[in-house]
């Protein structure tokens, strides 16, 4: 018995082994019966480890080095104006093939310290960084890539660009691996530096070289080097001319690259320490021509937007190679019309910037825009550039009014300096009185005059009453882009909710500007501005321009704006769009509304005809300091507003654009005429009869030869309804002819009709000019020359010690001034000096009883 043992305690009945799934294991307990067996384990891993090889050995075996890429694929892509003639081409690739004997070490090793520092080394792909960027993508983290100098040259030589996936990796990893064993390192590096697109249509070093610095390669630079190097991964949107982020990234990528020519041995301290950012040239857009290049540049990015927001998602560097033919929408005789009538006079600010957009409402195509007088000093395009929309954003808070049934003919206070309830110019801070433009007052106005003469109180009393969100709304609706997740967008374009934004302090470009006028010119109905109408490869048809429009706005309500907006025209700042002439010599309908932000810095007038937009603008920017400016006076103008350069900038130009344009009218509108409303009064006495009967007022017997406006504001003040009436007559435009009733006595809120003269049977009268080169010619030549241009010559006599006897000292009205036929010009002449005077410093202007005394 000593012998004897009890017998094993098992845990459980052991369990009879179960086919392929063996779980839970026999024997085990707890998590052990799940865990796999190390031969389990072993066994996957081998397996898994044998399908990998597998596959990659059939990878290896299948996929060879396929023959170079050939460069009769690319081509050049053509832009056309809308009749077909050529704009301008992006060019195809722009390459000149070098030897790496040819460049300086510094180009190389830049290019290798930046993209690549192993590059001597590895086997042609970087098995660290695949990992490493494998592991960051699967995980969530931004997409990352691992491709070698090898790998990029392959796919440049041999492939060609395709989307990133996990397959075309490996077939460029494979190819690079047998790359890495055919040809030399110096082999792939010199395909690589003539393949590598470097930006501004540079396709290799060389290019790049003369396309930034304007010299071969062979002459670049350490500093040089690191720029371009530094540039590699995004050269279209690091490129300096892109702006200041742009500008910063550049230079930060520059930076970098030294460090790294430093750390890896290729520079010397000192030769880090003496580097200089480069000077880069100016870039020609496309064709080179500095005319068109913004309509080059514009064509590109409207493309390169994706397919969901109207583009064709078209890379610039598609552009460059695919050989597309590209048709716009620009008119030939309307851009030239641009280029001829927006160039600034000589004295205009350097910083001055004007812009111009035409659009055709009904369809959203543009026909015209003017960025710039040449691109190459100023790459930026002052159409697209944001600037205040000043009172052209008035017409978005009449159009909300109209939409909430508040007529034109309803009064307002206009009394400059007016204090209205929530206008802060600080948002924690009191209310403000609010003032119009040059201090003017009148007691009340309506909606049709205070859009006239853009009456900043009476917009602000209606924007409270409608609320600013709706001037906000409308806008949007209009066509003025909302803020999206664009990181270039901040505040400052986006229509804010407060009541001074609509005096139109939020920034606007002048396209997205004509986009909103153009939805008022088609009578609500919204298209998309687009430049481009198709984009065709041989007979495939690649995109075509947004064509739809949707209607955004009621024809009644657009109706009712538009007649207000002609009044701008007809009798308030725009004015001088009155000029803007049918064939037949008789004027064209015009609305429009100008702008004049605060201070000045930016000056509008948009404007259009039934089939034309047309929005010209004008800020000033000074670059270096990184602000807007007050735009200085030029051109005789003693303030720049809206209604001085802009609106006859635009006239000028559209009087070209509309040359055999058919004249069309716009909607019939006739403003309502409010009628007073009864009071009613419980059980009518005979007092009280009598009390009413003698609610009377007299009509002013004054109001004839006042402007329209004036005389208006006169009658509402009396609680009297004008309504104007158009007559024609001698007189100028606008002012009033006849008053009904004008000295009797008429009940309170009786409608009173003025007759205002329409200016049709004025006659202008003949001018000529006082004619140039008078002064110090001999008194006979001057009196001749006055005689020969219709003019009167005055003589008065005047010693002088500087100019000898007879001869011309002075003219008034000066040379070169333009008066009426027939007007006496006063030409001052010299008797020589005062007697018994012979000190040439004394004063030629003698006792003083001159004209100058």
């Amino acid at each position: 018995m000593s012998n004897w043992s009890p017998p094993p305690i098992w845990p459980q009945t052991p369990r009879r082994r179960q086919g392929i799934w063996n779980y839970p294991r026999p024997y085990r307990t707890g998590i052990r019966a799940w865990v796999p067996s190390w031969r389990v384990v072993v066994g996957a891993l081998l397996t898994g480890t044998s399908l990998v090889a597998g596959v990659l050995i059939a990878a290896w075996v299948n996929v060879g080095v396929p023959d170079a890429l050939g460069t009769v694929r690319d081509e050049a892509t053509t832009v056309y104006y809308a009749d077909g003639k050529p704009i301008g081409k992006f060019a195809a690739q722009d390459r000149t093939l070098v030897t790496l004997d040819e460049l300086p070490p510094q180009v190389t090793n830049a290019i290798i310290s930046s993209e690549d520092q192993s590059f001597r080394s590895h086997i042609g792909i970087n098995p660290l960084g695949i990992v490493r960027a494998t592991l960051n993508n699967v995980t969530g983290g931004d997409r990352q890539g691992a491709s070698t100098l090898t790998q990029q040259y392959v796919e440049n030589y041999y492939i060609g660009v395709e989307y990133a996936t996990y397959v075309t990796k490996l077939k460029e990893a494979i190819i690079a691996l047998k790359v890495t064993q055919q040809q030399t390192k110096d082999d792939v590096l010199e395909g690589y530096v003539n393949t590598i697109y470097l930006g501004r249509g540079a396709y290799g070093v060389e290019a790049a070289s003369q396309a930034y610095f304007g010299h071969p390669a062979k002459e670049m630079t350490i500093s040089e080097s690191a720029f371009l190097a530094g540039i590699i991964p995004n050269p279209t949107y690091w490129d300096p001319r892109q702006g200041e982020a742009a500008e910063a990234q550049a230079r930060a990528r520059w930076e970098r690259t030294l460090d790294l020519m430093l750390e890896q041995g290729y520079i010397t301290a000192e030769d880090r320490s003496a580097a200089e950012y480069p000077e880069l040239v100016e870039y020609k857009q496309g064709s080179g021509d500095n005319r068109t290049a913004y309509l080059m540049e514009q064509v590109a990015k409207e493309l390169a937007k994706p397919r969901a927001e109207g583009g064709a998602g078209i890379s610039e560097d598609q552009l460059t190679t695919s050989g597309y033919e590209i048709h716009t929408s620009i008119d030939r005789k309307m851009q030239a019309a641009a280029y001829e009538t927006m160039k600034l006079p000589k004295d205009a600010s350097d910083n001055a910037r004007a812009s111009l957009t035409s659009i055709d409402p009904q369809t959203g195509e543009i026909k015209a825009m003017y960025g710039g007088p040449n691109y190459s000093t100023n790459p930026t395009n002052a159409a697209t550039f944001r600037a205040q929309g000043a009172s052209t954003f008035k017409p978005f808070t009449l159009i909300g009014a109209l939409e909430q049934d508040i007529p034109l003919t309803k009064q307002y206070g206009a009394v400059d300096g007016t204090v209205i309830e929530g206008w802060k110019q600080d948002p924690d801070g009191p209310d403000v009185p609010l003032y119009n433009f040059d201090n003017e007052s009148w007691s009340s106005l309506d909606l049709t005059a205070a859009t006239a003469d853009s009456v900043n109180v009476v917009y602000g009393q209606l924007n409270k009453e409608i609320g600013p969100e709706t001037t906000a709304q409308v806008g949007y609706e209009l066509g003025i882009p909302k803020a999206d997740d664009d990181p270039d967008t901040n505040d400052c374009c986006t229509i804010g909710n407060n009541l001074a934004n609509v005096l139109g302090t939020a920034y606007v470009t002048n396209v997205d500007l004509a986009h909103a006028y153009s939805t008022i010119a088609a009578q609500g109905y919204r298209t998309t501005p687009h430049l481009v109408t198709k984009v065709t490869n041989g007979e495939d048809l690649i995109h075509e321009g947004a064509t739809t429009r949707e209607q955004v706005f009621d024809e009644e309500t657009m109706a009712a704006a538009t007649y207000a907006m002609t009044k701008v025209v007809e009798e308030g700042s725009g004015a001088p769009a009155q000029e803007l002439l049918a064939p037949d010599g008789t004027e064209r309908p015009v609305a429009g509304k100008t702008g004049s932000s605060n201070d000045n810095m930016s000056a509008w007038f948009a404007g259009f005809v039934p089939q034309l937009t047309t929005v010209v603008g004008l800020y000033e920017y000074n670059v270096d300091e990184n602000r807007y400016e007050q735009i200085k006076p030029f051109g005789g103008y003693e303030q720049i507003t809206g209604g001085s350069w802009p609106v006859t900038a635009w006239t000028k130009y559209m009087q070209k654009a509309t040359e055999g344009m058919e004249v069309e009218p716009f909607p019939d509108y006739v403003p309502s005429v409010p009628q007073p409303s009864a009071t009613p009064t419980p059980s009518p006495s005979p007092s009280q009869s009598e009390e009413a009967e003698v609610e009377k007022v007299v009509v002013p017997d004054n109001l004839v030869g006042q402007q329209y406006p004036n005389a208006a504001s006169a009658l509402a003040s009396l609680s009297l309804v004008p309504a104007q009436v158009d007559v024609d007559s001698d007189q100028p435009a606008g002012i009033v002819v006849a008053v009904d009733k004008a000295g009797q006595e008429v009940n309170r809120g009786d409608t009173i009709r003025v007759e205002v003269s329409n200016g049709s049977q004025v006659e202008e009268e003949e001018t000529t000019t006082v004619p140039w080169g008078l002064t110090n010619q001999d008194q006979g030549y001057a009196e001749g020359q006055l005689q020969a241009a219709d003019l009167s010559p005055v003589v008065q006599e005047q010693a002088s010690d500087t100019v000898p006897e007879g001869r011309v000292i002075a003219v008034d009205p000066g040379e070169g001034t333009e008066v009426p036929v027939g007007t006496d010009v006063t030409l001052v002449v010299s008797t020589g000096p005062e007697e018994g005077e012979g000190d040439p410093s004394g004063d030629p202007s003698g006792d003083g009883n001159g004209i100058f005394g």
